[in-house]
């Protein structure tokens, strides 16, 4: 049987979505993709619906020739069959609102009349906006006990603005029916993460100071701003990409074992991380953390422009497009073992990396040369390709060798382990998780203001020191510091990329 005819999903997930911004790149881009994959793989059940909602002058029919215009840009040959494409769209609707004025909302409320399916709410829109469509779906009567919202993060822009962002939405929704995304959450090999932590005792029972040596958590971007210039100067790196995935990724790492699998018992160690990540104080500042900004340099052996010389850039801008830092999470489990996390723009390569160093053996008998070498490393990438591997030592191979000693890796490639099965976009699993009402994989409330809490201390201690960026050629992995910052600690960036 072919994936166009498999069976629908189970009817008790069906929704009736109302997605917010349809227009926008993430919707085209991302949701109309990953919501027809669940089609056609059969996880959306017969009777969801889908009502796109943007300012622009369309009818239904317009809309759905857009969404099939972007699908056919975003999916593999083999992934487009005309059936499921011609289900797909007839899910889809049109309406043109003004979000954030109340008049016009009674049309959702009638589009909901008669429907028993549980309606999700999808904000793919600016934050700043969120309260006022919150706000405008209670007051047209569209929202019922069973209607789930979800946001995009980050939300707000310190600590401040989270809170009341989060006070409009909270205002109209419980927290039970709060989804916010963070997309790196639905990854597949995060949730590996998770099983490769609880699920071996081979790990389980290293996974502490006694046994690790230090952490290395790395989110380069090839890519600059991309147009996105007066959303990213006043953001920056660290509130983009730092508080928003690297802190989920190093708690996934850190926290301790949950007493279950339900969403607030993972959520719960979570957030024991947050609290226990220790503030920089003005020493470590100085010392622990780095700020970049790219100039102008090489990418994929084109030139490519520096940060101040981008389209309608701000040339006096101090705003940061790398971060590297150390950190410690200062509890039982981790005392004494650093974290070093490094984000930036304009890196020679897009990579997402999970590095651990276990420690080395106390008592070496090989060559003394090759004692740089002698410990054990996972790394989980997460991407381009995902997959883990766990570097470990073996005899070189040889009559002339002796007790030589070369690393290699016992590998576990997602698309080689699995050549038959497509991997799930992010997106895909998020999604269908909200369908089934399951909130594992979505961020607590507190989890965001304790994140922010953490990144609010740093950038007041930036402001407080009034220090520029330092600047490194965009191609490259970022300034000289950053390599200074971790070489002082007698260690390098692992970079077998």
């Amino acid at each position: 049987m072919s994936q166009s005819h498999a069976p629908l999903g189970d009817p008790n997930h069906a929704i009736d979505l109302a997605l917010f911004g349809a227009l926008g790149d993430l919707a085209m881009r991302k949701l109309f993709p990953a919501l027809y994959h669940l089609d056609r793989e059969g996880l959306m059940p017969k009777s969801t619906r889908i009502m796109g909602l943007a300012r622009q002058e369309h009818d239904t029919a317009a809309f759905r020739q857009l969404v099939s215009g972007a699908l056919s840009k975003r999916l593999k040959k083999e992934e487009q069959d005309k059936e499921s494409l011609e289900r797909f769209l007839n899910r889809l609707e049109y309406l043109k609102l003004d979000f954030a004025t109340a008049e016009g909302y009674d049309a959702i409320r009638q589009w909901r009349e008669g429907s028993k399916r549980p309606m999700v709410v999808y904000l793919s829109v600016a934050a700043r906006i969120y309260g006022d469509i919150c706000r405008n779906l209670q007051a047209s009567n569209s929202l019922d006990d069973d209607t789930r919202v979800i946001v995009e993060k980050p939300i707000g822009y310190d600590l401040a603005s989270s809170e009341e962002i989060n006070d409009a939405i909270g205002a109209v929704f419980p927290e039970s029916r709060i989804y916010r995304i963070d997309h790196y959450l639905g990854k597949e090999t995060v949730q590996n993460l998770i099983a490769l932590r609880f699920a071996n005792p081979l790990f389980g029972t290293q996974w502490n100071q006694n046994h690790i040596s230090h952490v290395e958590i790395t989110v380069a971007e090839k890519v600059g701003i991309e147009g996105r210039w007066g959303y990213f100067d006043d953001a920056g790196q660290l509130r983009d990409m730092v508080q928003n995935h690297l802190l989920q990724l190093l708690c996934l790492i850190a926290m301790d074992p949950p007493s279950n699998l339900d969403a607030d018992a993972i959520r719960d160690e979570k957030v024991k991380v947050l609290k226990a990540l220790k503030p920089f104080t003005g020493e470590s500042l100085g010392r622990d953390v780095v700020r970049g900004q790219y100039i102008a340099g090489t990418s994929d052996g084109q030139a490519v422009p520096g940060y101040l010389d981008e389209e309608g850039a701000n040339t006096q801008s101090q705003t940061e497009t790398f971060v590297a830092m150390k950190t410690e999470v200062s509890n039982w489990r981790w005392a004494g073992v650093p974290f070093y996390l490094r984000t930036g723009k304009r890196m020679p390569e897009k990579l997402s990396q999970i590095v651990i160093h276990f420690r080395q053996q106390p008592h070496y008998i090989f060559d003394p040369d090759q004692r740089g070498i002698a410990s054990n490393k996972l790394i989980i990438r997460l991407q381009p390709e995902e997959g883990i591997a766990l570097q470990v030592l073996t005899k070189d191979s040889g009559l002339d060798k002796g007790m030589r000693l070369r690393p290699g890796p016992l590998h576990l490639d997602f698309n080689s382990a699995f050549p038959k099965s497509r991997i799930p976009d992010a997106y895909e699993r998020l999604l269908l998780e909200v369908m089934k009402g399951q909130q594992y994989l979505f961020v607590r409330r507190d989890e965001v203001e304790h994140a922010w809490r953490w990144c609010d201390q740093l950038i007041d201690g930036w402001k407080s020191r009034d220090t520029p960026p330092r600047r490194y050629p965009a191609g490259s992995w970022g300034p000289v510091a950053s390599i200074a910052m971790i070489t002082q600690d007698g260690r390098s960036w692992y970079e077998d990329y």
